[in-house]
């Protein structure tokens, strides 16, 4: 009840800082809907800058290539499919030897703007990142020595790590590094809402308006907000009701060992968030809809109707931005050296 208390108290004082309340000195809801730009609570995204573009062109093809996984049929683009909102679209992620994962996959877009990375936070970024799901026995279950010399084993994959990295040992690093650096520039700019926010007042509808002041007012933008509308703080699932489910993820306490942040979770990006179902770390919520309903009644005290829920989801749906446009990468060949795969070991 305390930290209810506390929570409402701090939502109330975010909206009078940061001014996205309409009761705030007597201004209107159709007033605060209309204002734009740098005022607002969300940012629009900034567009990629590629610095190196042949680490990116190599990390690329590291993220699709199936061979750093113990069965050779695993790549990152299984659990973050590029084609379907970065996600799996699944629960839980299938992996190895269709092992059920433990934990919902969450979106590879726009994830250079998380503050760290996993529900729980353990990885500080995406290099860090990327190299755990590789070792992970219910994922990739290979091992980073073993990727390592199956890369190693191909000649073309050492020619490309040798013209970027120069004379540098082939490792778990130097893979990492490129799998980010390509991860980076999987940003989705030019959402409708972006392009409202920057002053095309046609961009969104009066129900999509009328949703994004809903979300505000009911304090959604204490916790999403900034240019990736979250991903940048730790907060409790089930603030005014307990949050039930049979997923034993734990969230922070299971990196801090602290009995406070039992179900403290990293909040996701709603960018693209129509793509990206089902939602939740457990992969519960099966619709946009499920979502809303229960993230105001557990974290707000909200009791949304179906008109009200109809609106934030329509103001959530034009997050949506401009998926990155990709071309398969050619992977080269495997060597007769080259370890070969074990799917059913």
């Amino acid at each position: 009840m305390i930290h209810s208390l506390v929570l409402t108290k701090n939502l109330r004082t975010f909206r009078k800082l940061s001014g996205v309340a309409c009761v705030l000195v007597g201004l209107t809801t159709a007033t605060m809907v209309m204002a734009q730009g740098k005022d607002e609570p969300i940012q629009p995204i900034t567009p990629v800058k590629v610095t190196n573009a042949a680490k990116v062109a190599l990390g690329k093809k590291l993220f699709f290539d199936p061979r750093l996984s113990k069965s050779g049929f695993i790549s990152c683009n299984s659990c973050h499919n590029l084609s379907m909102g970065g996600s799996d679209n699944l629960p839980t992620s299938i992996g190895d030897r269709w092992q059920q994962g433990p934990i919902n996959s969450p979106t590879v877009l726009n994830s250079s703007l998380n503050f760290v990375q996993f529900w729980d936070g353990r990885a500080k970024d995406l290099q860090e990142q990327a190299g755990g799901p590789i070792a992970n026995p219910k994922e990739m279950a290979s091992s980073h020595d073993l990727a390592v010399d199956v890369l190693n084993s191909i000649p073309q994959y050492r020619e490309e790590f040798a013209k970027i990295y120069g004379n540098k040992k082939l490792d778990i690093a130097l893979v990492t590094d490129a799998i980010a650096e390509f991860e980076k520039t999987l940003k989705t700019p030019n959402s409708r809402f972006d392009k409202w926010l920057k002053g095309d007042k046609k961009a969104i509808t009066a129900q999509e308006k009328k949703g994004y002041a809903l979300f505000k007012d009911s304090g959604c933008v204490a916790c999403h907000n900034g240019e990736g509308v979250g991903a940048s703080s730790f907060q409790k699932m089930g603030v005014i009701e307990p949050y039930k489910t049979q997923n034993p993820a734990m969230g922070r306490a299971e990196v801090t060992k602290e009995d406070a942040d039992r179900f403290n979770f990293k909040v996701p990006t709603l960018r693209n968030v129509e793509l990206t179902y089902p939602y939740f770390h457990d992969g519960a919520a099966k619709t946009l809809e499920d979502a809303v309903m229960v993230m105001g009644r557990l974290q707000l005290g909200q009791n949304y109707t179906a008109e009200e829920t109809a609106q934030i989801v329509a103001f959530l749906k034009t997050l949506t931005g401009d998926q990155p446009k990709l071309i398969l990468p050619i992977l080269p060949p495997s060597q007769n050296n080259t370890p070969r795969p074990k799917p059913f070991e």
